[in-house]
């Protein structure tokens, strides 16, 4: 088997046959079809990287298409950041971007050919009477008493409810299928509703607008896509898309269906999303702890590695939850050959090496990145007086803590051995200050004569450092399953961010800019929040350096 061989999914599978048997003509026209009723999150990052992927697979086409059928929810905010997102992740629809409600007219005028065939009467129920004579999965439902009205009387109230003769919820347009049909989606399902709300394009033009399952067939038909691919939720609406279709008679996309994205620690609902926004639990849709695309992206996450997540989890017809912690490491992956290597101490804690020659600065070579050495050196200065990080240093260190001790020596990176000599307290007990000594003759290796150290600790000049403002973002929930007690906000971590405002940087990150990506050496992987200005910089940590899920695939292969 060749190396590079990957076997194909079931989508592929059902492309390939209507391809060998001419179905489509030899066509593959997908196309991703985002509501705006929010921002799109890693679970639509799963779906874009299949609707286009696909495409350009077969050298076919991707629409993007807004389902804007719903004029109470949408607002051009969210529209103009799906498309920032799907071009930030690398694709384009080219000119093919289209809405809904470029169909509107057209949906309408498909709906009076279904009241002419008798297929849709206008209904008088309200949405309680309606869900009531629904029936239930065991129970069939009871025909509405205006199921019987005559083609002439459903055209007219139809034509009344378009020109805004009637208040909201007083008439819904229903098709006429089969109140005792198993599938209650085929129950006769609500095609239009009345709405005296604006829509965000078409303005107060309509009053009535398409339900999701009454548009959605139709657009992909007019649009002329081949293969509809959506998630697993819909499975059960296939029946009512192929129905609307077939009694139209007009061209039938094949729609399918994929188990969708399920990530622990994360909730990847659009109404949660929002409730965590207006409820201020996170600072807008671009929190960097959401998992919203523009959250990820702000947070310091690739496309690069988000495409390769969503390639490793792979499609699926069995609804699955993803570890987050293969999300990390798909970033940590790419970040480790991509990002420069600078040292930062987060929590600073004063060393004085006492022998070091006063008023001395050194430049010393740091590599910027070991997994590419074309990245070249640079020069980190070195001085009497640095910052280490507080938890690099014990007074009383436990057994198998080798950092910095009293008594101890330490390698710093790129620079000397040190030891410690004394300890500065205040007067509440605190460590403030440690005295050190340095060994000259270990400048950038090892003792001459022979002796180790058992821990290399990184460092910043106290004269030439810059400060910074680091922000330490953590998973937005306690528990793998946030639902787990029946309410996710009760899961919520508090501790999910914590903002340290004294950080010192080396120097060579002084002119950083937002969107910028390092790895602080030891610390994990950092990204220029785009709040940053200069002279005052801010970093979010975008993932730590300990992968888990290398841990996981070890103790799974059994090493």
């Amino acid at each position: 088997m060749a190396e590079n061989y990957k076997p194909k999914d079931f989508i592929h599978e059902i492309i390939d046959e209507h391809n060998r048997t001419g179905r489509f003509g030899g066509r593959v026209h997908t196309r991703f079809p985002p509501e705006p009723n929010g921002y799109l999150h890693i679970g639509h990052a799963k779906a874009i990287c299949i609707d286009f992927g696909i495409a350009e697979e077969y050298g076919g086409l991707c629409n993007l298409r807004f389902d804007d059928t719903n004029p109470t929810k949408e607002e051009v905010e969210y529209v103009e950041s799906i498309k920032e997102d799907i071009r930030w992740l690398g694709f384009d629809w080219g000119n093919r971007e289209y809405y809904a409600s470029d169909y509107f007219e057209k949906l309408y005028e498909f709906a009076i050919i279904l009241i002419k065939k008798g297929k849709a009467y206008v209904c008088d129920c309200s949405p309680e009477e309606v869900r009531q004579m629904r029936g239930t999965l065991t129970e069939p439902g009871k025909e509405c008493i205006h199921r019987t009205r005559s083609v002439e009387e459903n055209l007219n109230l139809f034509e009344r409810m378009r020109a805004g003769e009637f208040p909201d919820g007083a008439k819904t347009l229903r098709a006429k299928i089969d109140m005792k049909h198993p599938n209650l989606n085929m129950r006769d399902p609500i095609m239009y509703r009345i709405m005296h709300v604006p829509h965000h394009r078409t303005g107060d033009k309509w009053c009535i607008y398409p339900t999701y399952d009454w548009a959605h067939g139709q657009s992909d038909s007019i649009e002329g896509i081949t293969h509809s691919i959506c998630t697993l939720e819909f499975e059960d609406h296939r029946p009512l898309y192929d129905w609307f279709l077939d009694e139209l008679g007009i061209h039938h996309p094949q729609q399918i269906e994929f188990a969708r994205l399920n990530l622990t620690y994360t909730v990847l609902s659009k109404r949660k999303l929002l409730q965590l926004v207006e409820q201020k639990y996170v600072d807008g849709w671009d929190d960097p702890r959401m998992p919203t695309l523009s959250g990820l992206r702000r947070r310091g996450y690739t496309p690069e590695a988000i495409r390769k997540f969503c390639e490793i989890i792979g499609v699926s017809k069995n609804n699955t939850v993803v570890d987050i912690a293969l999300l990390e490491h798909c970033l940590r992956d790419d970040l480790n050959k991509r990002a420069p290597r600078r040292m930062a101490v987060l929590r600073p804690l004063k060393v004085v090496i006492d022998n070091y020659p006063e008023g001395q600065v050194e430049e010393l070579d740091a590599i910027n990145n070991p997994e590419d050495m074309g990245m070249g050196i640079r020069k980190v200065p070195f001085s009497k007086i640095i910052y280490i990080e507080q938890d690099d240093f014990r007074e009383d260190p436990p057994k198998e803590f080798y950092r910095l001790a009293p008594g101890r020596e330490v390698r710093l990176r790129y620079a000397y051995f040190i030891r410690c000599v004394d300890v500065v307290k205040d007067k509440d007990g605190n460590i403030v200050e440690l005295h050190c000594t340095y060994d000259p003759k270990t400048r950038g290796g090892d003792a001459p004569d022979g002796r180790k150290v058992k821990s290399t600790l990184h460092w910043v000049s106290a004269d030439h450092c810059i400060n910074a403002e680091v922000r330490l973002y953590d998973r937005l929930f306690k528990t793998p399953d946030p639902d787990e007690g029946g309410d996710f906000l009760r899961n919520f971590n508090p501790e999910s961010l914590k903002v340290l405002l004294n950080c010192k940087l080396e120097p060579a990150l002084k002119d950083a800019k937002p969107g910028e990506f390092f790895q602080f050496e030891r610390l994990g992987y950092f990204c220029v929040d785009r709040d940053s200005k200069p002279g005052k910089l801010i970093f979010n940590r975008s993932v730590n350096i300990k992968d888990t899920w290398a841990k996981i695939e070890a103790r799974m292969a059994g090493k």
